[in-house]
């Protein structure tokens, strides 16, 4: 691949026969005059615009210049190939380039960490060859790639009603946006860096059923890009305090921890949690795989902000004015009971909400002897009377009316308790992390087939095997964040994480681009705004209201890739390509008027083989590849253009999206 920087590189060292052979260039010999700092070469890489920007830093009017990452280039052999990258092909943990056994000292590197996976990638695109952009030598490519978007098909959607081609956006909005999810994410950097309080993704598992199966080489490798592409834009969206859980089963759980251990830092990671995926599973193998995994990472671990959460334990039902700082409680048994032995400091007279109460009774000790109970010298307080006007006073006591009178309890917080000082008593919480130490979603409320219920009685109809259950958001949710603060879910499925934000009050982004975003996602967020009562709705008494809006990226090249992927035949095909070669932006490399005249290899076959008798899905797949994938949506920079019918409400949805009043 000629990028940018290559042919810039190619038109200065031009000018130096002596390091040519014919077309070969002898890499080592421009590596060793770069060193030796051979002074008409140092000037015209310095003169060239492309190269100083790439290598140099403009401090006053001093020129910063970095020799050394320029001599790394001529290094790597790779670098110069179709590979873009100076990894060896070798999947391991390694330390300044070497593998473990020569250091202790471990970072994970895999072949293309230094590139960025092609944007054209999706679920559905099945056998593709992909290409990587390396972060140096392709950054014009990838940062047209990640420039901002336009936003086409603006709706709000309110109880029943949808206001189409909204013009205006609202920090305040929820938001759901249609689109590859990496160009998203870069499209929402400049209005939401170092705003998003908590991320959930749950993305693919990279399973013998996944779309990382089709390149045996680097299947484990090319997820590996994808993840670290997405989580290191991931990381620049979330706050300081904020917080990033994935998902994901055994297959990936060992590498991505390592790679998130190195994108997010080690010490910042707060747990991996276990779940249970279904009840006793069935399986093939000797052992039934029914868990998966959450991972959970902070941003920095010097400021970490998590909350209470409710208890598993049945008993910690409760709900108060002190929740956000305590949690749920239970009660215990009441303050007066007779196992205690007897003392007289326990023994006082407690006037409350009009009455007036004894342990045991309603009479003091001197009064029950006087009336024949003899039996009452067994009852005491729990509490001393210090004690009892302290938590009286600080929520610690509640009163319930039933039986023969009021009965007096005590209040056990999940994350707060009564310390006893010097000068008297205190409440502290505990630290609020470390309880999650010990979470574990295993309840089957966390499992797929509770999830799988809810969205198919929800919309009449089975929509995936592995869905999220809303119980299991609910839950990350309350641990990380609070009312108002905003959640993102880029890989949002059909929709469990932001049903569940909606639900408890927060403010949501999700991204899909897949089409069931329409018949799936966006109908169950529709219902939830109707006030639906599957999921968690009774947990958090939800009756419905709020809003959202759905915006999707304007698509270019995308719209061809979709039709390319729905036609039939070799004939449909054939009137795409010729609608392709007018309006689509194709990748320059290909030589447009022989893609239906050349015969191509076939995998397992000797003889070459026409287009139009290679099968359909081959035909599909050489048609995408005639596609420029940084063009697979319009840039913002384009708004203007004519020829691509834009309409007014998408311009000023688009313009007040980016300028972020």
């Amino acid at each position: 691949m000629q990028t940018e920087l290559i042919k810039e590189l190619n038109k200065v060292l031009k000018c130096f026969p002596d390091f040519w052979n014919g077309e070969e260039l002898h890499r080592s010999m421009v590596s060793d005059a770069i060193r030796h700092k051979k002074p008409d070469l140092i000037k015209a890489l310095i003169a060239n615009e492309k190269i100083k920007s790439v290598y140099g830093t403009q401090i006053d009017d001093i020129l910063i210049f970095d020799f050394d990452k320029l001599c790394s280039l001529f290094k790597y052999k790779e670098y110069w190939a179709n590979s873009f990258t100076k990894y060896r092909n070798k999947i391991g943990l390694t330390s300044e380039g070497k593998y473990l056994d020569y250091s202790s000292d471990v970072v994970l590197d895999f072949p293309f960490k230094d590139c960025v996976l092609e944007g054209g990638m999706t679920k559905e695109e099945q056998g593709k060859e992909e290409v990587y952009y390396n972060e140096i030598i392709a950054r014009d490519e990838i940062d047209r790639l990640f420039s901002p978007k336009i936003f086409s098909n603006v709706q709000k959607y309110e109880s029943g009603v949808i206001n189409k081609k909204l013009r205006k956006f609202n920090q305040n909005d929820n938001i759901i946006i249609k689109g590859n999810n990496l160009i998203a994410l870069h499209s929402l950097k400049n209005r939401y860096s170092n705003s998003v309080k908590f991320i959930y993704i749950d993305p693919p598992y990279n399973t013998e059923t996944d779309s990382f199966k089709y390149n045996d080489k680097f299947s484990h490798s090319t997820w590996l890009v994808f993840m670290k592409n997405r989580l290191e834009v991931a990381k620049d969206l979330l706050r300081d305090d904020g917080l990033i859980a994935i998902n994901v089963d055994d297959n990936e759980v060992n590498y991505l921890g390592s790679l998130a251990d190195d994108i997010f830092g080690r010490r910042n990671r707060i747990a991996i949690f276990p779940r249970v995926t279904k009840k006793g599973g069935k399986s093939t193998s000797i052992f039934a795989k029914n868990h998966d995994y959450v991972l959970l990472y902070v941003k920095n671990i010097n400021n970490k902000c998590m909350y209470a959460v409710s208890h598993d334990d049945d008993n910690f039902k409760y709900k108060d004015e002190f929740f956000e700082e305590r949690g749920t409680y239970k009660l215990n048994q009441t303050l007066d009971y007779d196992s205690l032995q007897y003392s007289k400091s326990l023994d006082y007279k407690i006037e409350l909400n009009g009455g007036v109460y004894y342990p045991g009774g309603d009479v003091s000790l001197f009064e029950a002897r006087a009336l024949g109970h003899h039996n009452r010298a067994d009852w005491a307080w729990r509490w001393s009377r210090e004690l009892f006007e302290f938590g009286l006073e600080n929520g610690f006591i509640e009163i319930r009316n039933g039986g023969a009178r009021p009965r007096i309890y005590t209040k056990t917080y999940q994350n707060a308790k009564i310390i006893k000082e010097a000068k008297g008593y205190k409440v502290v919480s505990y630290d609020r992390t470390k309880a999650l130490s010990t979470l574990e979603f295993t309840d089957n409320k966390y499992s797929n087939d509770n999830a799988t219920k809810h969205i198919s009685t929800l919309l009449d109809k089975n929509v995936f095997d592995y869905t999220k259950p809303e119980s299991l958001l609910a839950k990350l949710i309350e641990i990380t964040s609070a009312r108002d603060d905003l959640i993102l879910d880029f890989h949002l499925g059909s929709g469990t994480t932001a049903a569940a934000a909606h639900k408890m009050g927060r403010r949501y982004i999700g991204i899909e681009q897949m089409d069931y975003i329409n018949d799936i996602t966006i109908p169950r967020l529709q219902k939830v705004i109707e006030g639906e009562q599957g999921g968690i709705s009774k947990d958090v008494s939800w009756q419905g209201g709020g809003s959202f809006v759905y915006a999707e990226l304007m698509e270019l090249n995308a719209y061809f890739v979709q039709e390319i992927q729905r036609a039939q035949s070799y004939e449909a095909l054939k009137n795409l390509f010729c609608m392709m070669r007018t309006e689509a932006h194709l990748n320059y490399h290909v030589a447009l008027e022989n893609v239906l005249s050349t015969e191509y290899e076939v995998e397992g076959v000797l003889q070459t083989v026409a287009f139009n008798d290679l099968e359909l899905h081959e035909q599909k797949r050489l048609l995408i590849e005639t596609l420029d994938k940084n063009q697979l949506y319009v840039d913002a920079s384009d708004m203007d253009d004519g020829d691509l019918n834009i309409s007014e409400s998408d311009k000023a949805f688009t313009r007040s999206f980016y300028s972020k009043d």
